[in-house]
């Protein structure tokens, strides 16, 4: 199955936690108490609207673009002791 890159825009709240949004998927929005938390849900929510948008027959959002199954770089948050 082909996947889409979306951005994605992580805050960390005053009360010790992370908030993750999406202007490229509309409706995202999570908290976790950790980074990689976070992006977890993110992905989890990101796989449920698409699925959803498939479902009933709506158009996925513009910004979703399909990548080709080849080779790229990106940043991961790694946990320091």
């Amino acid at each position: 199955m082909p996947e889409a890159i979306i951005s994605i825009t992580i805050k960390a709240l005053p009360e010790g936690v992370y908030l993750a949004t999406s202007k490229d998927l509309p409706g995202l929005v999570v908290q976790g108490r950790t980074l990689a938390e976070t992006l977890e849900f993110a992905q989890d929510v990101a796989a449920k609207l698409v699925e959803s948008y498939v479902e009933h027959g709506e158009a996925l959002p513009p910004a979703l673009r399909v990548v080709p199954a080849r080779r790229f770089n990106t940043k991961i948050a790694v946990s320091v002791p």
